[in-house]
């Protein structure tokens, strides 16, 4: 750029703009003024969206679900939440999660919700409640637990929901939240 000449302007565009949010530059391109463009998502037709997830979890809720490449899978990370302060959002056409699929994501983020969608409609939405004791999903991070032998399943006592606490079965380790590795 030439000194002194002023920089490009590049025009922006919104999927569907409202009437009142557009306005034409000098070029005759429209834009799009920042505090009054929306996000225009398509609706699922039938599947599962997960809301609230903690912010910088959808990818790894994905990998824990088994979601393959071939999936229909919208993703929204590090979105801005009124009660989360930052969330992730996934909405997954044509599956609906079973209940040990929710308990799995309800570990990974307490607070997320689950909507079920069937015919553009949302038929249940719900947050589950984490049980007193979780079988199987998880694994203990102590090398020397008998859980680390493939024959014998996992088992953790909730001791805290928030912030999350679970303390393993056998030897009786505590593991907070992030510490969490998904059988």
């Amino acid at each position: 750029m030439a000194p002194g000449s002023a920089p490009k302007r590049i025009p922006t565009t919104a999927a569907a703009p409202a009437p009142a949010a557009q306005s034409a530059g000098a070029s005759g391109a429209t834009e799009v003024k920042p505090d009054s463009a929306k996000m225009q998502v398509s609706a699922l037709r039938s599947g599962t969206v997960i809301d609230h997830l903690g912010p910088a979890t959808s990818f790894k809720a994905l990998k824990i679900l088994g979601v393959g490449a071939d999936a229909t899978v919208l993703i929204g990370v590090n979105l801005d939440s009124s009660k989360l302060g930052k969330k992730d959002i996934l909405k997954i056409e044509g599956r609906e999660l079973t209940d040990a699929e929710m308990n799995k994501v309800a570990l990974l983020s307490p607070q997320a919700t689950f909507s079920l969608i069937r015919d553009f409609k949302v038929v249940r939405k719900f947050q589950p409640t984490l049980p007193d004791q979780v079988d199987g999903l998880i694994r203990c991070m102590n090398p020397a637990c008998i859980t680390q032998d493939p024959r014998v399943t996992g088992r953790f006592h909730v001791v805290t929901k928030s912030p999350l606490k679970l303390r393993c079965h056998f030897c009786e380790r505590s593991l907070r939240e992030n510490e969490i590795e998904f059988a």
